[in-house]
């Protein structure tokens, strides 16, 4: 498939499945295409033909927005290095889950998610260790006529109980017909990421050229906000109210700037499927979109605690 094909199927099955998809985020370049949410499951994706041409620094930045919102990141693809991906199997690509087109439908249509996770070396499949333990006892086995049975040393069974370890395919399903029970554990591509207590810290390492978006910045850290920058989404930063839940996408002006009408509008977007507050801040350029609250950067200087500042959101 191209890549038009791939982030279509994308779109098209979170659309039936139910999901609020965002806009494409193609105002300038960025580490996810569209956000997109179900109840509470919350996901920011990138759809791409072959897995293998995405960059650390680019799946570092998803990763680093996901955990702001406790998204999950994910990757739809079809193949990496050359290799086709295969179906009702989970990848990994810096620490972030890649699934095939067909996987995501059988995930959000039916809840089937996959069981084999591919890794160095082979295909892996998570082991449910209270199922393992449980059943072992039920059937009087101890540790050792487990491992006994199994051909594999105790330590092995002990990690299998523990969680400490994954099982190759073949094991899983010896260790499944040894106990004559599933003990499989599947894997959710749609696993949030806990929230990132220190992500201010990342913004504050980060080279600010913008005056506006420096100017942004040392307000917002004054106020005790927790704030992240991003270079490559449509919006520039994001900001957490130090009282509560209100979490803040903002957008700044940049000189020449030729997309900034529909780069307002991913953000709309964006931030309507997270949950969040959208805000533009500009130096005097207009805005051509009255939908997003826009705060002049002189106004910033007037503004003396965090509740003036949500107030105008």
């Amino acid at each position: 498939m191209t890549r038009a094909e791939v982030l279509d199927t994308t779109e098209n099955i979170l659309n039936k499945a139910g999901f609020q998809v965002s806009q494409r985020c193609t105002a300038r370049a960025s580490c996810f295409d569209f956000a997109a949410r179900r109840d509470e499951q919350l996901a920011f994706i990138k759809a791409l033909v072959n897995i293998g041409n995405v960059s650390s620094q680019e799946a570092s930045e998803l990763r680093r927005i996901s955990k702001c919102f406790s998204a999950a990141p994910l990757f739809i693809g079809d193949k990496t290095r050359g290799n086709l991906l295969e179906d009702d199997t989970v990848y990994v690509r810096y620490n972030i889950y890649a699934i095939t087109s067909k996987t995501l439908g059988n995930s959000v249509f039916l809840q089937m998610y996959p069981l084999i996770e591919a890794g160095p070396g082979g295909y892996y499949v998570n082991l449910d260790g209270n199922v393992i333990r449980k059943r072992r006892q039920e059937l009087g086995l101890s540790v050792g006529k487990l491992a006994e049975l199994m051909t594999v040393s105790r330590r092995t069974v002990y990690g299998y109980e523990k969680g400490m370890s994954k099982a190759s395919v073949s094991a899983a399903y010896n260790l499944e017909w040894v106990l004559g029970a599933p003990v499989a554990q599947p894997v959710n591509p749609f696993q949030s990421v806990p929230k990132d207590k220190g992500f201010l810290a990342a913004a504050k390492r980060m080279i600010v050229r913008n005056n506006v978006l420096q100017t942004v910045l040392g307000k917002l850290t004054r106020f005790n906000f927790k704030v992240a920058l991003t270079k490559r989404a449509p919006f520039d930063f994001i900001a957490q109210c130090p009282k509560g839940q209100l979490c803040i996408v903002g957008g700044v002006t940049y000189e020449k700037e030729q997309n900034v009408d529909r780069r307002t509008e991913e953000i709309l977007s964006v931030s309507e499927v997270a949950n969040a507050r959208p805000i533009f801040v500009t130096d005097g350029k207009k805005i051509p979109n009255n939908k997003i609250p826009l705060i002049h950067c002189e106004e910033l200087g007037d503004i003396d605690c965090p509740e003036d500042l949500t107030a105008r959101l």
